[in-house]
């Protein structure tokens, strides 16, 4: 089996596995506000590199976004979390790619890291999360970042030295949301709540807001 081959069927099985997860995880019951302990919360925010964030590096609120390309939720707040940054800029959103949604989704967060490593994450996550069109395959993921200008053979260049260090990336933030009983794309924590994602502006204000008198 060559390279290529390889790196497919890794990707396979591990799109796989995090499926049966999620399907495992819906039995547990349904998905509430909950605040999670210092401890788990310092285990989360010890980033590796291959976590990205937007805002600023000395904000007083942070919080964690757990998303998935592909995701429909996650499309449809990304403008707000965007508002909330634009106008609070004592608040930072970590992006922890979950790709719940299969094979695309999972070379799609590697496409990101790869252009992280370029300093291009902010290009390619936008480029991903505002695509028209979903990410069925690995094509329709290459053709948006094309669009996007980004060069292919470069990011293939990168995944294929480099993945091995993605995928722990993936499993480390695969166990995190199972640790923290989510059920699916988008899960959120801002300051010391975990919370159901598809929040709009006012909500998330109000949650950053809440986390300052904490």
């Amino acid at each position: 089996m060559n390279t290529r081959s390889n790196t497919a069927h890794r990707t396979r099985v591990y799109a796989l596995i995090l499926l049966a997860m999620i399907a495992a995880a819906g039995s547990a019951g349904a998905q509430t506000v909950r605040q999670i302990t210092p401890a788990a919360l310092a285990s989360i925010l010890a980033q590796p590199w291959a976590t990205p964030a937007s805002g600023s590096s000395k904000a007083d609120v942070t919080s964690v976004e757990y998303f998935d390309y592909n995701c429909p939720v996650c499309r449809r707040i990304e403008p707000e979390l965007r508002k909330l940054l634009a106008n609070d800029p004592a608040v930072r959103v970590i992006h922890k790619d979950w790709p719940v949604f299969g094979e695309a989704s999972v070379y799609a967060a590697y496409c990101s890291f790869a252009a992280a490593r370029e300093g291009k994450y902010a290009q390619a996550h936008t480029a991903l999360i505002e695509s028209r069109q979903d990410l069925d395959t690995r094509e329709d993921v290459r053709k948006v970042l094309q669009q996007a200008g980004f060069d292919l053979k470069r990011i293939d260049a990168d995944i294929s030295l480099h993945q091995k260090e993605y995928s722990a990336a993936l499993t480390r933030n695969l166990r995190e949301a199972g640790a923290l009983g989510l059920r699916g794309t988008p899960g959120l924590i801002i300051g010391n709540q975990l919370v159901p994602g598809g929040l709009d502006y006012p909500q998330l204000a109000r949650l950053v807001a809440q986390a300052r008198t904490r």
